[in-house]
């Protein structure tokens, strides 16, 4: 089981990037997933998940309004569009699968993850 994330990188404030998330090894469509970040010398956080069909999403109050995720089943992706970003933002971001098909903001209730992706927003 893998998960690769990619489309990070250095953008300005109030940019945007894309993080893609590719799932291989098993399928995950039945799967709830998420993403998470650490900033240096913080915990890993909460960002953003979505259930197993993509009806349901829930987001962290810190990025609601500006960040979106979604998925494609078919293809065994998840994404996570990032709009007006803040330096606040900078941080490794993670993808994960979840141990059920619902969502979740609990780390221990994810059961893969990736390798992260760098994302560093300059002011």
């Amino acid at each position: 089981v893998q998960l690769q994330a990619s489309g990070g990188g250095l953008v300005q404030a109030g940019g945007s990037l894309r993080l893609s998330c590719a799932a291989s090894g098993r399928t995950f469509s039945r799967s709830g997933m998420g993403w998470f970040r650490q900033a240096p010398g913080k915990e890993r956080e909460f960002v953003a998940a979505i259930n197993w069909s993509g009806e349901l999403t829930y987001y962290a109050d810190s990025v609601k309004g500006r960040f979106t995720i979604s998925r494609d089943n078919a293809n065994n992706m998840v994404y996570l569009q990032m709009n007006s970003l803040k330096p606040e933002d900078t941080a490794v971001y993670y993808c994960a699968v979840a141990g059920s098909r619902t969502y979740s903001i609990k780390i221990y209730e994810y059961d893969y993850w990736g390798q992260g992706t760098q994302v560093t927003v300059s002011s």
